[in-house]
């Protein structure tokens, strides 16, 4: 369900809506009953304590509720150690339940990263929470809008930290779990291409040497376990060229190179997913909007979006 404070619960109740599945939201109640309220749709809310009780009927959300959430307190729109507490309860939960095989993906609603650390969880964001509940340490942001997908090799780190961490191991590691994840996409022989880390990938050293250091010699190696990899590539044309369709997935280097690209190419619809976990995550690809909050009026594309792939990740 994502921070209560923010707009998560009722995009939801939009996007369930709208699209009907077989979800679950893990959340609380209450809060879910409100933004019914909110966003005035003809919803019921159900109630329920495991996730073999939902019936998953048309018009009806399934709950389950951890009621954790005091709704005397709760302030739309406004950092609170609650709603981060939440958010990390929702979280937690939804994890332990994939990794029983209880449930066949995650979606995550946004959370708000101030108010996970008022709460007394010391993380980034969702991606790190996972990594930490999966025990692994080599996982990988994916962001995807319709035919548009870029993998990072650093995310959320400084510019400065990032270009240090731009490695030939991690590189390829970010290339395999990329070509894996566009294959569960339903494609089946992926283009993959790889941004440079300095303008116009280094012009042969001009401009920095992290291209024929780290960057090349990954691309070589995993071109040639069976890879179908170009690159390093100019990161001004990199991304316009895959929106083109000459790739399948673009491997960005820093957090803003990869972000900037998708989002400007269609923002509405951008799906945060996580690689490299023994679960499937995907995620809205924006954050609380306290802006919004309460007020009926938030975008439910992205969590539309989010689910729609997390089904097709489940089949392939």
């Amino acid at each position: 369900m994502g921070d209560p404070t923010g707009v998560g619960p009722e995009i939801i109740v939009k996007a369930l809506h709208s699209s009907p599945s077989r979800a679950v939201v893990i959340g609380d109640a209450a809060v879910m009953q409100a933004a019914v309220e909110i966003v005035k749709l003809p919803v019921t809310i159900r109630s329920i304590q495991n996730v073999n009780e939902a019936k998953f009927t048309e018009g009806t959300i399934d709950v389950l509720d951890l009621r954790n959430v005091d709704m005397k307190k709760l302030v739309r729109g406004k950092v609170s150690p609650m709603g981060g507490s939440a958010a990390f309860d929702y979280i937690e939960r939804a994890t332990k339940l994939a990794l029983a095989k209880e449930i066949d993906a995650i979606v995550t609603a946004p959370l708000n990263k101030e108010a996970l650390n008022m709460a007394g969880h010391a993380y980034p964001g969702h991606t790190e929470i996972l990594a930490h509940l999966c025990n692994v340490s080599d996982d990988v942001m994916m962001l995807v809008a319709g035919s548009l997908r870029v993998s990072h090799v650093t995310t959320h780190v400084s510019l400065r930290q990032a270009c240090d961490l731009v490695k030939k191991e991690r590189i390829i590691r970010v290339l395999q779990l990329t070509n894996q994840a566009v294959q569960r996409m339903g494609v089946k022989a992926p283009r993959l291409a790889v941004s440079g880390l300095n303008p116009h990938a280094g012009e042969g050293g001009l401009f920095g040497n992290e291209e024929i250091d780290e960057i090349a010699p990954a691309v070589a190696t995993a071109r040639a376990s069976g890879l179908n990899v170009v690159g390093p590539l100019p990161p001004d044309t990199v991304f316009w060229r895959a929106g083109q369709g000459e790739f399948d997935a673009v491997i960005a280097m820093y957090h803003d190179q990869g972000h900037i690209a998708l989002k400007m190419a269609d923002f509405e619809r951008g799906v945060n997913v996580t690689l490299g976990l023994p679960i499937i995550r995907t995620s809205v690809d924006h954050g609380t909007v306290f802006d919004k909050a309460g007020k009926g009026t938030a975008n439910p594309t992205s969590m539309i979006e989010a689910m729609k792939l997390a089904g097709m990740m489940c089949l392939g």
